[in-house]
């Protein structure tokens, strides 16, 4: 427990100058950000200062070897105006797997929680309240050692900044099943919420989007024979009326909002499977009106339903359903979230 973050208030707030009713997602930032320093062998008190840019050598590690990692929050605002995260804890604990994974030394846990807690206090006047917004939470490390040596950096910096976000909706998404290239391998990457990991998808998505989808379709990196990641999001798949979600591994996500899904599915009696889906399968599914639906699953969007799919030139429709499970569940999610209703999984915490 950090008994003192030291903090450092803006002289002038922005908060005036924000449209609440027109935010994009993660493009306006709050008055404040949390900054700790790891230096001499050890991580340092976190403080609290305005909002401001970094100054780095151009040696900084960060810009040759790609040490950096980051994690995706939301706080929420309730009628009350009291303040929620959702699964905080997990989040911390991800970054540590990813910061080890990144050869980055792990942050204390009292570190994140507190520095957190206290930075949202600060900043609370900045959590939005129209429906589906709140503020994005990012926080993230990076090697602010200096040298040219291909080692990992002995100085790296925690941030945590924060975004009021508008509702994240990009309509119906048609997406491209992926034949040639990788998002990660077997013993890469993967599963760390390393920074290099989305620069390497930004290319294929290009090439999909100039042939007409808004996203890539991940599939594994021996023979793409299997359906793994959406985008930058986990992936579920109903055939008839069964949930399918691939297991995690080096090459996915341990998604948060993944791992929600398939809890709140199971305890309403939502057939779930976690198990590898060939993309021979979803085809065959599609072919006879099997395949219901399929949708990614992240904190940004919480639930993105997908329209259709394109692979080896052919183009498949999904149906439209009176009550498909990507509403049910996003429905339930976020209101748990938000505290509009009572959170059995005890996944709520209070700021």
């Amino acid at each position: 427990m950090i008994k003192d973050i030291e903090i450092i208030k803006t002289k002038a707030t922005k908060i005036n100058e924000v449209d609440f009713d027109n935010l994009k997602f993660g493009s306006v930032f709050s008055d404040h950000m949390l900054v700790c320093d790891y230096k001499d062998g050890k991580w340092h008190a976190p403080k609290i200062m305005p909002y401001q840019p970094l100054t780095l050598d151009p040696s900084s590690k960060i810009f040759h070897y790609g040490q950096s990692i980051f994690e995706g929050m939301k706080a929420y605002k309730d009628e009350d105006s009291n303040v929620w995260l959702f699964r905080p804890e997990d989040n911390c604990k991800r970054l540590n797997i990813s910061a080890k994974r990144m050869a980055i030394p792990e942050l204390p846990e009292d570190y994140f929680m507190d520095g957190l807690v206290a930075l949202l206090q600060l900043d609370k006047a900045w959590i939005p309240t129209n429906e589906g917004s709140s503020l994005y939470i990012r926080p993230f490390i990076f090697a602010s050692g200096n040298g040219f040596h291909a080692s990992p950096a002995d100085e790296y910096k925690f941030i945590i900044c924060t975004a009021p976000s508008g509702s994240y909706f990009s309509g119906e998404v048609k997406v491209l099943i992926e034949e040639k290239y990788s998002r990660s391998a077997d013993g890469g990457v993967g599963f760390a919420k390393a920074g290099g990991n989305y620069a390497g998808q930004f290319y294929p998505t290009q090439l999909a989007k100039a042939k007409g989808y808004q996203q890539v379709i991940w599939t594994d990196d021996h023979k793409h024979e299997y359906i793994e990641e959406a985008g930058a999001m986990n992936i579920f798949v109903r055939i008839g009326d069964t949930l399918i979600t691939g297991p995690t591994s080096d090459r996915i996500l341990d998604g948060i909002t993944r791992k929600s899904i398939i809890q709140l599915a199971e305890s309403e009696n939502i057939p779930v499977e976690v198990r590898k889906l060939t993309v021979t399968k979803v085809v065959e599914a599609a072919k006879n009106g099997n395949l219901k639906e399929m949708f990614g699953a992240g904190t940004a969007a919480v639930i993105s339903p997908i329209a259709g799919f394109g692979y080896k030139g052919v183009d498949y429709d999904l149906p439209k359903l009176d009550k498909p499970y990507a509403d049910y569940l996003k429905k339930r999610i976020t209101d748990i979230q938000t505290n509009k209703s009572e959170d059995p999984f005890g996944w709520r915490y209070k700021v």
